[in-house]
Protein backbone atom coordinates (compact mmCIF):
# COMPACT_ATOMS: atom_id res chain seq x y z
CA UNK A 1 0.00 0.00 0.00
CA UNK A 2 0.88 3.59 -0.81
CA UNK A 3 0.65 5.56 2.38
CA UNK A 4 1.80 9.33 3.07
CA UNK A 5 2.17 10.49 6.25
CA UNK A 6 1.61 14.28 6.87
CA UNK A 7 4.08 15.28 9.92
CA UNK A 8 6.62 13.59 11.36
CA UNK A 9 6.66 14.29 14.88
CA UNK A 10 6.45 11.73 17.54
CA UNK A 11 3.05 10.09 16.54
CA UNK A 12 3.81 10.58 12.84
CA UNK A 13 7.82 9.10 12.51
CA UNK A 14 7.00 6.63 14.69
CA UNK A 15 3.66 5.39 13.24
CA UNK A 16 5.48 5.77 9.54
CA UNK A 17 8.54 3.83 10.02
CA UNK A 18 6.03 1.24 11.62
CA UNK A 19 3.76 1.27 8.35
CA UNK A 20 7.47 0.72 6.33
CA UNK A 21 8.63 -2.10 8.10
CA UNK A 22 5.28 -4.06 7.73
CA UNK A 23 5.96 -3.88 4.03
CA UNK A 24 4.16 -0.82 2.73
CA UNK A 25 5.63 2.09 0.95
CA UNK A 26 5.85 5.44 2.70
CA UNK A 27 6.31 9.45 2.37
CA UNK A 28 6.74 10.91 5.27
CA UNK A 29 5.55 15.06 4.85
CA UNK A 30 7.04 17.97 6.65
CA UNK A 31 7.39 21.43 6.57
CA UNK A 32 10.07 21.94 9.09
CA UNK A 33 13.05 21.39 6.22
CA UNK A 34 15.46 21.08 8.53
CA UNK A 35 13.56 18.27 10.33
CA UNK A 36 13.43 16.59 6.67
CA UNK A 37 16.84 16.90 6.25
CA UNK A 38 18.10 15.29 9.55
CA UNK A 39 15.60 12.21 8.92
CA UNK A 40 17.11 12.20 5.01
CA UNK A 41 20.78 12.06 7.04
CA UNK A 42 19.35 9.19 9.52
CA UNK A 43 19.06 11.26 12.25
CA UNK A 44 16.27 10.78 14.51
CA UNK A 45 15.05 14.32 16.02
CA UNK A 46 13.79 13.13 19.29
CA UNK A 47 15.18 10.59 21.37
CA UNK A 48 13.03 6.77 21.54
CA UNK A 49 14.70 3.80 21.92
CA UNK A 50 15.17 1.31 18.61
CA UNK A 51 14.16 4.22 16.34
CA UNK A 52 17.33 5.27 14.82
CA UNK A 53 17.97 1.62 13.49
CA UNK A 54 14.27 1.29 12.54
CA UNK A 55 15.14 4.26 10.42
CA UNK A 56 18.25 3.21 8.78
CA UNK A 57 17.04 -0.21 8.00
CA UNK A 58 13.49 1.35 5.98
CA UNK A 59 15.97 3.76 4.23
CA UNK A 60 18.53 0.77 2.72
CA UNK A 61 15.30 -1.21 1.96
CA UNK A 62 13.92 1.63 -0.24
CA UNK A 63 9.99 1.89 1.87
CA UNK A 64 10.40 5.36 3.07
CA UNK A 65 11.36 8.76 2.01
CA UNK A 66 10.96 12.12 3.30
CA UNK A 67 10.00 15.26 1.81
CA UNK A 68 8.63 19.37 2.08
CA UNK A 69 6.73 18.43 -0.71
CA UNK A 70 3.45 17.32 -0.59
CA UNK A 71 2.29 17.21 -4.18
CA UNK A 72 5.44 15.00 -5.04
CA UNK A 73 4.23 12.29 -3.01
CA UNK A 74 0.62 12.36 -2.92
CA UNK A 75 -0.28 10.76 -6.71
CA UNK A 76 -1.10 7.33 -6.12
CA UNK A 77 -1.52 7.55 -2.64
CA UNK A 78 -3.77 5.23 -0.94
CA UNK A 79 -3.88 6.25 2.25
CA UNK A 80 -3.17 9.72 3.42
CA UNK A 81 -2.22 10.38 7.51
CA UNK A 82 -2.69 13.30 9.03
CA UNK A 83 -0.36 13.19 12.42
CA UNK A 84 0.09 16.90 13.19
CA UNK A 85 0.48 18.43 16.53
CA UNK A 86 -2.56 19.56 18.17
CA UNK A 87 -1.23 21.93 21.61
CA UNK A 88 -3.17 23.54 24.12
CA UNK A 89 -5.01 26.51 23.87
CA UNK A 90 -4.63 28.64 26.80
CA UNK A 91 -8.64 27.66 27.66
CA UNK A 92 -7.57 23.85 27.41
CA UNK A 93 -8.83 23.04 24.34
CA UNK A 94 -7.12 21.53 21.53
CA UNK A 95 -5.79 23.85 18.77
CA UNK A 96 -6.60 22.50 15.55
CA UNK A 97 -5.08 25.03 12.91
CA UNK A 98 -2.21 22.72 12.05
CA UNK A 99 -4.63 19.95 11.36
CA UNK A 100 -6.93 21.95 8.86
CA UNK A 101 -4.35 23.71 7.65
CA UNK A 102 -2.68 20.08 6.41
CA UNK A 103 -6.30 19.30 5.16
CA UNK A 104 -6.16 22.31 3.25
CA UNK A 105 -3.10 21.17 1.37
CA UNK A 106 -3.87 18.07 1.19
CA UNK A 107 -7.42 18.82 -0.60
CA UNK A 108 -5.32 21.56 -2.90
CA UNK A 109 -3.25 18.80 -4.56
CA UNK A 110 -5.45 15.07 -4.17
CA UNK A 111 -6.75 14.43 -7.70
CA UNK A 112 -7.62 10.72 -7.23
CA UNK A 113 -9.73 8.44 -4.77
CA UNK A 114 -8.16 8.11 -1.36
CA UNK A 115 -8.85 7.55 2.27
CA UNK A 116 -8.03 10.49 4.56
CA UNK A 117 -7.04 9.26 8.23
CA UNK A 118 -6.65 11.64 10.90
CA UNK A 119 -4.13 10.06 13.18
CA UNK A 120 -3.55 12.76 15.51
CA UNK A 121 -5.50 13.59 18.80
CA UNK A 122 -8.62 15.71 18.04
CA UNK A 123 -11.87 16.99 19.29
CA UNK A 124 -15.11 14.85 18.50
CA UNK A 125 -16.34 16.01 15.05
CA UNK A 126 -13.09 16.83 13.94
CA UNK A 127 -12.90 14.31 11.54
CA UNK A 128 -16.04 15.28 9.30
CA UNK A 129 -14.31 19.52 9.37
CA UNK A 130 -11.19 17.07 7.93
CA UNK A 131 -13.51 15.68 5.23
CA UNK A 132 -15.14 18.76 4.74
CA UNK A 133 -12.11 21.03 4.55
CA UNK A 134 -10.22 18.36 2.22
CA UNK A 135 -13.53 18.65 -0.71
CA UNK A 136 -13.69 22.30 -0.54
CA UNK A 137 -9.89 22.66 -1.51
CA UNK A 138 -10.56 19.74 -4.31
CA UNK A 139 -13.76 21.92 -5.56
CA UNK A 140 -11.62 25.25 -5.33
CA UNK A 141 -8.65 23.71 -7.71
CA UNK A 142 -10.82 22.25 -10.00
CA UNK A 143 -11.58 19.14 -8.66
CA UNK A 144 -15.21 18.92 -7.30
CA UNK A 145 -16.44 15.86 -8.96
CA UNK A 146 -13.77 13.55 -7.38
CA UNK A 147 -14.73 15.05 -4.07
CA UNK A 148 -17.45 12.46 -3.08
CA UNK A 149 -15.52 9.91 -3.35
CA UNK A 150 -12.86 11.11 -0.45
CA UNK A 151 -13.32 9.54 3.07
CA UNK A 152 -12.07 9.80 6.29
CA UNK A 153 -11.12 7.37 8.95
CA UNK A 154 -10.42 8.19 12.50
CA UNK A 155 -7.07 6.25 13.79
CA UNK A 156 -6.30 7.10 17.00
CA UNK A 157 -2.91 6.34 18.40
CA UNK A 158 -2.18 4.76 21.50
CA UNK A 159 1.74 4.90 21.53
CA UNK A 160 4.10 5.54 25.22
CA UNK A 161 7.10 7.26 24.85
CA UNK A 162 10.00 5.16 25.52
CA UNK A 163 7.93 1.77 24.12
CA UNK A 164 6.44 3.71 21.13
CA UNK A 165 7.97 0.31 19.22
CA UNK A 166 6.72 -2.09 21.06
CA UNK A 167 3.16 -0.25 21.01
CA UNK A 168 3.42 -0.07 17.50
CA UNK A 169 4.02 -4.06 16.67
CA UNK A 170 2.24 -5.12 19.76
CA UNK A 171 -0.92 -2.68 20.33
CA UNK A 172 -3.14 -4.33 23.21
CA UNK A 173 -5.87 -2.79 20.94
CA UNK A 174 -5.91 -1.09 17.13
CA UNK A 175 -9.22 1.55 17.50
CA UNK A 176 -10.67 2.63 13.41
CA UNK A 177 -13.33 4.78 13.68
CA UNK A 178 -14.94 5.26 10.06
CA UNK A 179 -18.99 5.25 8.31
CA UNK A 180 -17.55 3.30 5.14
CA UNK A 181 -17.35 -0.62 5.63
CA UNK A 182 -14.86 0.10 2.88
CA UNK A 183 -12.34 2.18 5.02
CA UNK A 184 -12.47 -0.16 7.72
CA UNK A 185 -11.61 -2.73 5.72
CA UNK A 186 -8.04 -0.72 3.75
CA UNK A 187 -7.26 0.37 7.32
CA UNK A 188 -7.07 -3.55 8.51
CA UNK A 189 -4.78 -4.73 5.25
CA UNK A 190 -2.63 -1.79 6.51
CA UNK A 191 -2.27 -2.98 9.94
CA UNK A 192 -1.86 -6.65 8.37
CA UNK A 193 0.78 -8.52 10.39
CA UNK A 194 0.23 -6.31 13.29
CA UNK A 195 -1.79 -9.17 15.97
CA UNK A 196 -3.87 -7.10 18.02
CA UNK A 197 -7.99 -7.13 18.73
CA UNK A 198 -9.33 -4.70 16.20
CA UNK A 199 -12.44 -2.16 17.43
CA UNK A 200 -14.21 -1.02 14.35
CA UNK A 201 -16.33 1.47 15.73
CA UNK A 202 -17.91 5.48 14.37
CA UNK A 203 -15.85 7.98 13.84
CA UNK A 204 -17.11 9.84 17.14
CA UNK A 205 -16.36 6.50 19.39
CA UNK A 206 -12.76 6.40 18.13
CA UNK A 207 -12.26 10.03 18.19
CA UNK A 208 -13.50 10.10 22.29
CA UNK A 209 -11.57 6.77 22.84
CA UNK A 210 -8.24 8.28 22.90
CA UNK A 211 -9.17 11.13 25.12
CA UNK A 212 -11.25 8.61 27.85
CA UNK A 213 -7.97 6.62 27.41
CA UNK A 214 -5.65 9.37 28.86
CA UNK A 215 -8.17 11.15 31.35
CA UNK A 216 -8.47 7.62 32.77
CA UNK A 217 -5.00 7.00 33.54
CA UNK A 218 -4.27 10.28 33.94
CA UNK A 219 -7.22 10.21 37.32
CA UNK A 220 -5.57 6.99 38.24
CA UNK A 221 -2.06 8.84 39.01
CA UNK A 222 -3.94 11.71 40.87
CA UNK A 223 -6.11 9.12 42.70
CA UNK A 224 -2.62 7.54 43.66
CA UNK A 225 -1.25 10.64 44.69
CA UNK A 226 -4.20 11.70 47.07
CA UNK A 227 -3.80 8.27 48.63
CA UNK A 228 -0.26 8.99 49.29
CA UNK A 229 -1.05 11.87 51.55
CA UNK A 230 -3.33 9.18 53.80
CA UNK A 231 -0.50 7.21 53.86
CA UNK A 232 1.85 9.66 55.24
CA UNK A 233 -0.51 10.99 57.57
CA UNK A 234 -1.22 7.61 59.33
CA UNK A 235 2.10 5.74 58.49
CA UNK A 236 1.26 3.51 56.42
CA UNK A 237 3.50 2.96 52.62
CA UNK A 238 1.82 3.75 49.67
CA UNK A 239 4.30 1.76 47.47
CA UNK A 240 2.82 -1.64 49.07
CA UNK A 241 -0.62 -0.22 49.63
CA UNK A 242 -0.17 -0.09 46.16
CA UNK A 243 1.01 -3.03 44.77
CA UNK A 244 -1.47 -4.90 46.94
CA UNK A 245 -4.38 -2.71 44.84
CA UNK A 246 -2.72 -3.24 41.86
CA UNK A 247 -2.83 -7.05 42.03
CA UNK A 248 -6.53 -6.73 41.98
CA UNK A 249 -7.53 -7.34 38.39
CA UNK A 250 -10.48 -5.00 38.76
CA UNK A 251 -7.53 -2.10 39.07
CA UNK A 252 -4.15 -3.22 37.77
CA UNK A 253 -0.93 -2.31 38.92
CA UNK A 254 -0.17 0.44 35.75
CA UNK A 255 -0.27 4.12 36.73
CA UNK A 256 -0.44 3.72 40.45
CA UNK A 257 3.58 5.34 41.27
CA UNK A 258 3.04 8.19 43.78
CA UNK A 259 5.12 11.07 42.92
CA UNK A 260 5.02 14.55 41.74
CA UNK A 261 2.31 13.91 39.08
CA UNK A 262 1.85 13.52 35.77
CA UNK A 263 3.08 15.49 32.87
CA UNK A 264 4.35 15.00 29.45
CA UNK A 265 2.59 16.27 25.62
CA UNK A 266 -0.81 13.45 25.94
CA UNK A 267 -2.47 13.76 29.58
CA UNK A 268 -1.67 17.59 30.33
CA UNK A 269 -3.34 18.62 26.94
CA UNK A 270 -5.72 15.63 26.50
CA UNK A 271 -7.15 15.98 29.81
CA UNK A 272 -8.02 19.77 29.80
CA UNK A 273 -9.26 19.15 25.78
CA UNK A 274 -12.04 16.19 27.35
CA UNK A 275 -12.92 18.58 30.22
CA UNK A 276 -13.75 21.61 28.03
CA UNK A 277 -15.32 19.24 25.37
CA UNK A 278 -17.12 17.98 28.22
CA UNK A 279 -17.99 21.92 29.34
CA UNK A 280 -18.81 23.38 25.70
CA UNK A 281 -21.43 20.26 25.74
CA UNK A 282 -23.45 21.40 28.82
CA UNK A 283 -21.94 18.78 31.37
CA UNK A 284 -19.44 19.45 34.21
CA UNK A 285 -17.05 16.21 34.17
CA UNK A 286 -16.20 17.01 38.09
CA UNK A 287 -14.10 14.18 38.16
CA UNK A 288 -11.83 15.85 35.44
CA UNK A 289 -11.73 18.71 37.27
CA UNK A 290 -10.72 17.19 40.83
CA UNK A 291 -8.13 15.02 38.56
CA UNK A 292 -6.01 18.35 37.40
CA UNK A 293 -6.07 19.81 40.81
CA UNK A 294 -4.56 17.12 42.26
CA UNK A 295 -1.71 16.97 40.09
CA UNK A 296 -1.00 20.49 40.16
CA UNK A 297 -1.02 20.34 44.18
CA UNK A 298 1.76 17.41 43.86
CA UNK A 299 4.15 20.01 42.44
CA UNK A 300 3.36 22.38 45.17
CA UNK A 301 3.09 19.93 47.79
CA UNK A 302 6.74 18.64 47.09
CA UNK A 303 8.01 22.17 47.01
CA UNK A 304 6.67 23.16 49.82
CA UNK A 305 8.02 20.35 52.12
CA UNK A 306 11.49 20.65 50.91
CA UNK A 307 11.26 24.68 51.53
CA UNK A 308 10.36 23.79 55.21
CA UNK A 309 12.82 21.53 55.35
CA UNK A 310 15.43 23.49 54.40
CA UNK A 311 14.35 26.85 55.80
CA UNK A 312 14.03 28.53 52.61
CA UNK A 313 15.62 28.61 48.60
CA UNK A 314 17.18 30.92 49.08
CA UNK A 315 21.39 31.00 48.18
CA UNK A 316 20.83 27.26 48.56
CA UNK A 317 21.84 24.93 45.90
CA UNK A 318 19.63 22.22 45.04
CA UNK A 319 20.61 19.45 42.75
CA UNK A 320 18.12 17.70 40.30
CA UNK A 321 18.45 14.63 38.65
CA UNK A 322 15.56 14.02 35.84
CA UNK A 323 14.43 16.47 33.71
CA UNK A 324 12.26 14.47 31.03
CA UNK A 325 8.59 14.08 32.10
CA UNK A 326 9.46 10.01 32.21
CA UNK A 327 12.44 7.94 31.89
CA UNK A 328 13.31 7.00 28.07
CA UNK A 329 12.62 10.13 26.79
CA UNK A 330 13.83 13.12 26.00
CA UNK A 331 10.23 14.85 26.10
CA UNK A 332 10.54 17.77 29.15
CA UNK A 333 6.83 19.16 27.36
CA UNK A 334 4.74 19.72 30.17
CA UNK A 335 7.25 17.75 32.31
CA UNK A 336 6.51 18.30 36.13
CA UNK A 337 10.84 18.61 36.59
CA UNK A 338 10.84 21.32 34.63
CA UNK A 339 8.28 23.30 36.18
CA UNK A 340 9.92 22.55 39.89
CA UNK A 341 13.27 23.52 38.34
CA UNK A 342 11.67 26.85 36.96
CA UNK A 343 10.60 27.38 40.70
CA UNK A 344 13.23 26.50 42.84
CA UNK A 345 15.80 28.98 41.32
CA UNK A 346 12.95 31.84 40.89
CA UNK A 347 12.43 31.50 44.88
CA UNK A 348 16.65 32.17 44.87
CA UNK A 349 18.31 28.90 44.73
CA UNK A 350 21.33 27.60 42.95
CA UNK A 351 20.14 25.18 40.81
CA UNK A 352 22.27 22.48 38.78
CA UNK A 353 20.89 19.88 36.79
CA UNK A 354 21.75 16.30 35.06
CA UNK A 355 19.37 14.04 32.60
CA UNK A 356 20.72 10.98 30.51
CA UNK A 357 18.95 12.09 27.46
CA UNK A 358 16.58 15.83 28.08
CA UNK A 359 19.62 18.48 28.75
CA UNK A 360 19.50 19.57 25.26
CA UNK A 361 15.73 20.51 25.59
CA UNK A 362 15.62 21.71 28.43
CA UNK A 363 18.14 24.43 28.03
CA UNK A 364 16.23 25.13 24.96
CA UNK A 365 13.33 25.74 28.08
CA UNK A 366 15.24 27.10 30.90
CA UNK A 367 18.30 28.89 29.09
CA UNK A 368 21.24 29.75 31.16
CA UNK A 369 19.82 29.98 34.18
CA UNK A 370 20.88 26.63 35.76
CA UNK A 371 23.89 25.05 35.70
CA UNK A 372 24.03 21.83 33.35
CA UNK A 373 26.12 19.24 34.74
CA UNK A 374 27.90 16.83 32.86
CA UNK A 375 27.18 13.65 35.16
CA UNK A 376 24.54 13.05 38.27
CA UNK A 377 27.27 13.22 40.73
CA UNK A 378 28.88 16.27 39.79
CA UNK A 379 25.30 17.86 39.88
CA UNK A 380 25.22 16.81 43.31
CA UNK A 381 28.42 17.91 44.53
CA UNK A 382 28.24 20.19 47.05
CA UNK A 383 24.67 20.69 46.67
CA UNK A 384 22.48 21.35 50.23
CA UNK A 385 20.02 19.14 49.09
CA UNK A 386 18.98 16.72 45.76
CA UNK A 387 15.65 16.54 43.97
CA UNK A 388 15.25 13.14 42.36
CA UNK A 389 12.21 13.99 39.68
CA UNK A 390 12.42 11.71 37.00
CA UNK A 391 13.11 7.98 37.13
CA UNK A 392 15.77 6.99 35.47
CA UNK A 393 17.06 3.48 36.44
CA UNK A 394 20.56 4.57 36.09
CA UNK A 395 19.96 6.51 39.71
CA UNK A 396 20.16 3.82 41.57
CA UNK A 397 23.43 2.05 40.43
CA UNK A 398 25.30 5.38 41.69
CA UNK A 399 27.95 5.03 44.71
CA UNK A 400 25.45 6.25 47.58
CA UNK A 401 28.99 6.85 49.71
CA UNK A 402 30.67 8.80 47.39
CA UNK A 403 27.37 10.77 46.62
CA UNK A 404 26.86 11.67 50.36
CA UNK A 405 30.84 12.80 50.66
CA UNK A 406 30.26 15.02 47.87
CA UNK A 407 27.08 16.84 49.19
CA UNK A 408 27.25 19.45 51.15
CA UNK A 409 24.34 18.05 53.47
CA UNK A 410 23.21 14.56 52.62
CA UNK A 411 19.25 15.64 51.80
CA UNK A 412 16.96 13.93 49.07
CA UNK A 413 13.86 14.70 48.07
CA UNK A 414 12.78 11.94 45.83
CA UNK A 415 9.60 12.95 44.08
CA UNK A 416 9.08 9.14 42.03
CA UNK A 417 10.27 7.15 45.18
CA UNK A 418 12.93 5.50 43.14
CA UNK A 419 15.33 5.24 45.44
CA UNK A 420 13.11 4.58 48.91
CA UNK A 421 14.02 0.74 49.14
CA UNK A 422 17.75 1.40 49.39
CA UNK A 423 17.37 2.10 53.25
CA UNK A 424 18.94 5.52 52.69
CA UNK A 425 18.64 6.72 55.95
CA UNK A 426 21.05 3.86 57.52
CA UNK A 427 23.34 5.42 54.92
CA UNK A 428 23.74 8.38 56.77
CA UNK A 429 20.99 10.46 54.39
CA UNK A 430 18.05 12.24 55.18
CA UNK A 431 15.45 10.62 52.83
CA UNK A 432 12.10 11.99 51.79
CA UNK A 433 9.83 10.27 49.37
CA UNK A 434 6.09 10.50 48.72
CA UNK A 435 3.63 8.51 50.64
CA UNK A 436 7.07 6.64 52.29
CA UNK A 437 8.19 5.90 55.55
CA UNK A 438 11.54 4.56 54.02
Amino acid sequence: MNVVMVGTGYAGLVSGLGYAKLGHRVACVDTDASKIARLDLGDVPFYEPGLPELLRDMQEAGRVVFTTDLAQVIDGSDVVMLAVGTPPRPTGEADLRYVFQAADEVGACLGHEALLVVKSTVPVGTNRRVLSHVREAMTATGRGELAPLIQVASLPEFLSEGRALADFFAPSRIVIGAEDPVAHDLLERLHAGVSAPLILTTLETAELTKYAANAFLATKVSFINEIAHVAERVGADVRTLAKAIGMDPRIGPSFLQAGIGYGGSCFPKDVSALHQLAGYNGYDFKLLSAAIEVNNRQRDLFLRGAEDVLGGFQGRRIAVWGLAFKPRTDDVRESAAIDIVQRTFARGAEVAVYDPKAMGRARSVLGDRVEYAPTAMDAASGADALFLLTDWPEFREVSFDTLREGMMSPLIFDGRNLLADLRLRDRGFTYYGVGTNG
